[in-house]
This record gives C-alpha cells, sequence and structure tokens, in this order.
C-alpha cells in the first residue's frame, strides 16, 4: 500500500510540475535545494525568488502579442504593473528589467517613482498610470511628473479630480476616465465605487473636458473585483464598457486606448488549470469584433497585472515546533510563526496557497491543521484549495530533523497587509527576508534582505 507523502501528491495531481521537483525524498523549487536555504538562514523565513517575475511578465506580453497577431489586431499592448502588490525595491526593479510599465495608488508611490528616476532605472518615456481617489499631495506630484514631461496618464475617479488639472497644470497632459463597472451579483452592493458612472461618462466629457485645449483624453479604464474570468458576468462587464469606448470615441477622437484592468489568477493550488492563452485570445477576440461591427479602429490594450506578476515569486517557510493531538480527530502542527501576521490572506479572505512538506517526503501522510504562534483563534490553516483538509508527513520519533512547510505563491499584498517592519498581534516578528536570483550560467544566488525583527525596533515603535 502506498501510504507516503510523496504518493499522495503524485496520485492527487500531475506531479513534478511547474518548478516543483523531488529530490532524496526533500523539495526543490526551480532546481532550487530549500533544506540548503533553510539550514543556512533558519525559519520563519520569506523568500522572494525574482527569476520569476520577469518569466511571468514575458509570458503574458507575448500571450497578447500572439493572440492579436491571430486576429490582425491593430492596436499594441502595453503591460503595467501594480505597485501596490508588492513594493520592495528588488521587485519593482526587476519589474522594470522586464520592459512593464507602472500603475500608481498613492502619492507615496511618486517617492518610489522618484527614487527610480534618480538611478535612471525609470526613463520619462515609460507609461505612470496613476489610479485611486487622489488627495492634494497625490494630485500635486501628478503635476510635478508631468511638468518633467513624464509619460504620466492621470485616470479620473470622481469628477472633482479634474478641477486641478484644469487649474494647476498649463502643460499638455492625457488624461484617462475609470467606468464604475457593475459588481457580480452575488457582491454586498451593485456599482462600484471606483470611477464614474456609465451613463454619465459621454456627457461629463462634452461639458467638462472636450473644450479644456491642455487636455486630451486618451484611455478609458475598467476593472471588476472578480478579475478576468470566463463567465457570464464578465463578458457583459467588457461588452458594457465596449459600448462607452464606442460612444466616447465618437465624440472624442483623441481617445484610443482601452485599460482592461488586472485580474489574472495567479495559481493557487497544484491542480490550477485556468487556461490564460485561451482566455486572453477571446478578450482580444471579442473586443475586435466588437470594434469592426461598429467601424471603429481598435483600442491599445493595457492591463494592469498585480498578484499575477509577483505572487508566484514569493513563499513562506516554517518549522513545525510541536505535534498537539487535542482530541480524537483533531491533530495540530504547530508552526514557529503567525498566519495572522506572515499570511494576513488566509485570515481574512480565506487565501488557499499551495502548501507543501520540505521534507520527510517518504514518511507516511495524515491529516492535519495547521496552527499558529498567536493566541487568537483564527490563527490557522485548514484547508487547501483541492480538498477540505490539509495533509502533511507524520512525524516519526526516528526522524532526526523537524518537519519544515512551504507555502508558495504568496509574493502579493502579504507584506503590505501585515504591515512589514510594524507591530504584529501577538508581538510576533516580521521573518528574515531573502531575496533569491539566478545568474547567466543558471546559478542561484541569496541575498538576506532583512534580518528578523528586533525586539528593539518593536519597542520603539512603541514608544518605550
Amino acid at each position: 500500500m502506498k501510504n507516503r507523502y510523496q504518493d499522495l501528491i503524485e496520485q492527487t495531481f500531475d506531479f513534478p510540475q511547474n518548478g516543483f521537483e523531488v529530490k532524496d525524498n526533500e523539495l526543490f523549487f526551480h532546481s532550487i535545494p530549500l533544506m540548503d536555504i533553510v539550514e543556512h538562514y533558519g525559519t520563519p523565513l520569506k523568500i522572494t525568488y525574482l527569476p520569476k517575475i520577469g518569466e511571468n511578465i514575458q509570458q503574458a506580453m507575448r500571450w497578447f502579442n500572439v493572440a492579436m497577431a491571430k486576429v490582425d489586431y491593430k492596436g499594441n499592448y502595453t503591460y503595467c504593473y501594480c505597485t501596490k502588490s508588492n513594493h520592495f525595491s528588488f521587485v519593482i526593479e526587476e519589474v522594470l528589467s522586464s520592459n512593464a510599465h507602472l500603475e500608481t495608488s498613492s502619492a507615496y508611490d511618486f517617492y518610489i517613482i522618484e527614487s527610480l528616476q534618480e538611478k535612471g532605472i525609470l526613463d520619462k518615456d515609460r507609461m505612470i498610470v496613476c489610479n485611486g481617489f487622489k488627495r492634494e499631495l497625490y494630485l500635486e506630484k501628478i503635476k510635478e511628473q508631468i511638468d518633467k514631461g513624464s509619460n504620466v496618464i492621470p485616470v479620473l475617479d470622481n469628477k472633482h479630480e479634474l478641477d486641478f488639472y484644469a487649474k494647476n497644470i498649463d502643460k499638455k497632459m492625457n488624461l484617462g476616465i475609470r467606468i464604475a463597472s457593475e459588481e457580480e451579483p452575488s457582491f454586498e452592493f451593485y456599482t462600484s465605487r471606483l470611477g464614474i458612472r456609465y451613463k454619465d461618462v459621454k456627457d461629463f466629457y462634452l461639458k467638462k473636458i472636450k473644450d479644456l485645449k491642455h487636455i486630451e483624453v486618451k484611455m478609458l479604464h475598467f476593472f471588476i473585483n472578480t478579475g478576468i474570468k470566463d463567465s457570464a458576468y464578465y463578458w457583459s462587464e467588457l461588452y458594457k464598457v465596449m459600448n462607452v469606448y464606442a460612444d466616447l470615441k465618437a465624440v472624442c477622437p483623441t481617445l484610443d486606448t482601452l485599460n482592461i484592468g488586472g485580474g489574472l489568477p495567479f495559481r493557487n493550488s497544484l491542480g490550477f488549470d485556468f487556461d490564460y492563452e485561451y482566455m486572453i485570445e477571446e478578450i482580444i477576440s471579442q473586443i475586435k469584433e466588437f470594434c469592426t461591427n461598429r467601424n471603429i479602429p481598435e483600442p491599445n490594450i493595457v492591463t494592469e497585472f498585480g498578484s499575477y506578476t509577483v505572487a508566484e515569486s514569493g513563499m513562506n517557510i516554517y518549522k513545525i515546533l510541536d505535534e498537539k493531538q487535542q482530541n480524537d480527530t483533531e491533530r495540530w502542527y504547530m508552526i514557529d510563526n503567525s498566519f495572522i501576521t506572515t499570511l494576513p490572506d488566509t485570515w481574512a479572505i480565506n487565501q488557499r496557497y499551495i502548501l507543501l512538506a520540505l521534507n520527510h517526503w517518504d514518511n507516511p501522510f495524515m491529516r492535519v491543521n495547521v496552527g499558529g504562534l498567536t493566541c487568537d483563534s483564527l490563527d490557522y490553516y485548514n484547508a487547501e484549495a483541492h480538498v477540505n483538509q490539509v495533509f502533511l508527513p507524520k512525524l516519526e520519533e526516528t526522524d532526526k530533523e523537524p518537519l519544515y512547510i512551504g507555502f508558495f505563491n504568496t509574493g502579493a499584498y502579504q507584506e503590505a497587509l501585515s504591515g512589514y517592519g510594524g507591530i504584529k498581534h501577538c508581538l510576533i516578528p516580521s521573518p528574515k527576508h531573502i531575496v533569491i536570483d539566478v545568474d547567466e550560467n543558471g546559478d542561484y544566488h541569496t541575498k538576506l534582505f532583512a534580518k528578523e525583527q528586533s525586539h528593539k525596533s518593536m519597542l520603539k515603535i512603541l514608544g518605550y
């Protein structure tokens, strides 16, 4: 009878796959022996694997360009990265090295942009799409970049935002308009709080924007919370926005770009089967067909991919500190950190990630709940996306080393949501953070970006 952990994974999934393989009962990630990393740095550990960022960007660019070529699409494609997904310098520098552009959401993004410009990493031709509700500092930073000649496109989130550009900017500038999309029927409200209503866009342009000589509307922006997926809801919303685009194009000849936002999913299970190529080809085909029927030029396409860009570059590694049998059916593995503080999406929105053991793949498997260190009853992880329970190797008395586990594709939002380097629940410290890159010869190199958070930094924040 095959009851090893490795047997379970291989029989449940198509494994090895997509950078995961097992050698000598230990997990390798893109040929990197993770147990060697653990032995060198210890746990808990946050890892960023930089090559995956560029790989995903280039893959999406190929999908869109191939899709456009197949239907003889006349517009071009621009890949933007949502900085809010992960603001670390090494991440954004990797994004820019892959010829991607940027999307911002707050004034403080522009201090990052200024730093990158000073280093010569970000040139003025790179597109910067500015989303979000804009307070005074954000608007001032947009103005500064426009005055410098940077390729900045602020996207109107509300009608009053236009007043600032009309009164305070003299140079010629490009503008976008965000549509307030309708939410999925199961959502708690009907229309997004972001953007301008469908029926108001054309009239607002004619009454308030058309006569402003220094402002050209170039972009119509569209985004839905559920992201890009093959559903009646998605196609319905895309069709609505195309109608708005066509109506606005009839009175606004400068309009030439459709921003379809973000929402390409990232792999959260070994059983993940989203057909990226089909979905992208269908989007481009639908837009092409619509434009042909309405006799208008195909718009340039802009996307804003955040999670897709960086999620698969991140992983969190923990050591199992103890095994606790709390009743006849519930067995707990306790990790050396907290889910609430290091993977807040598992607690806040029930986000699931790929969970795999790093070692002991030849041990029998068993069903477990995984618990964090805090005193919060919700600090646990007990379900994978493919089943209702978590299975991990059983700890044997003869095992000479503890069990280590990894959560994979955690590179988007988790540090920002948990407050990187700040005060955590139960004063659990932020873990060590290392960055892995690969050189031209295919050899990997690690760099310690941050040590485990110290008690001194916590006390300073708290005023002691």
